[in-house]
């Protein structure tokens, strides 16, 4: 079973999310629990967490089908002491609203070593970030997203994603979320049928399947290997839809949420509507 939607706004209360997702006709949703551009807000009363829970049991979602994305303030790499503690704290904070509301992921970019740290000791760095919140908490397992290596962005290379796993202690609480065009912008090419196996076999090499709990679909207006996050709608970009079409016929994408994030609002139905149709085509 394909989970597929997009991130949709919370604006107006979280329970407007799932209603938006409904209105998609999405069998997934992402969506953000809190401002994301704001380190600090309100605690979710019991008010907004019953009516999120119950617009999710009346449009039949599940937590296995939703993936809320956390701030992107946050940088659990940070070089500096006082920054790195203030984005763990938004981490935890994050994390337990998650688990307020049902949720059992919660996807995050890893962080960024500033220039100021080498690539290995930023990874771990942002492990033991994990780790200290894991410790902190239950039921929400950390999704680690893939970036497209802008700036000094880790997590570019599956290799990073596979360092951070490695120094995480308890491993049924993390996993990688793919993003499809930070994947082309990181240099794994995925236009041709032979470059979505290959891509995905060095993944499974990697990484592993086992750690996948959810994608995001975005055709790339950024070149192969560029490392710049540009989003397009799918097929208008530099990667075509051959990989989407692809992934819906894959049985190793199933149960999981897989989330547009391509950037027009208006088409998304139309999207989802033609990624389910590609489970079936010949």
């Amino acid at each position: 079973m394909k989970y597929i939607g997009a991130h949709v706004s919370a604006s107006g209360g979280v329970d407007q999310a799932v209603i938006r997702a409904h209105e998609l006709e999405a069998t997934a949703f992402a969506l953000f629990t809190k401002n994301q551009r704001q380190w600090k807000a309100a605690p979710l009363s019991a008010q907004t967490i019953d009516a999120f829970k119950s617009a999710c049991a009346r449009y039949n979602y599940s937590s296995a089908q939703i993936l809320p994305h956390d701030s992107f303030l946050i940088n659990l790499g940070h070089p500096e002491a006082e920054a790195l503690e203030k984005s763990r704290a938004a981490f935890l904070d994050e994390m337990q609203r998650a688990d307020q509301l049902g949720l059992t992921l919660l996807n995050f970019h890893p962080g960024s070593h500033l220039q100021q740290l080498d690539e290995e000791t930023c990874l771990k760095r942002i492990a033991e970030s994990i780790n200290i919140t894991l410790d902190k908490t239950q039921n929400v397992v950390a999704v680690i997203e893939n970036t497209a290596g802008q700036g000094s962005n880790l997590g570019y290379r599956f290799e990073h994603l596979a360092t951070i796993i490695a120094h995480v202690e308890d491993k049924s609480r993390v996993g990688v979320c793919i993003d499809t065009c930070h994947t082309f912008a990181g240099g794994y090419d995925l236009r041709t049928e032979a470059d979505c196996v290959a891509t995905f076999a060095e993944f499974e090499r990697v990484v592993g399947f086992n750690y996948l709990r959810g994608m995001h679909l975005n055709d790339a207006k950024s070149a192969l290997g560029s490392r710049v996050d540009r989003h397009h709608s799918l097929g208008e970009g530099n990667i075509g839809k051959t990989v989407f079409s692809w992934l819906m016929k894959d049985a190793r994408f199933d149960n999981i949420p897989l989330i547009l994030e391509t950037i027009n609002p208006d088409i998304w139905k139309d999207e989802i509507a033609w990624l389910k149709s590609e489970q079936h085509a010949g």
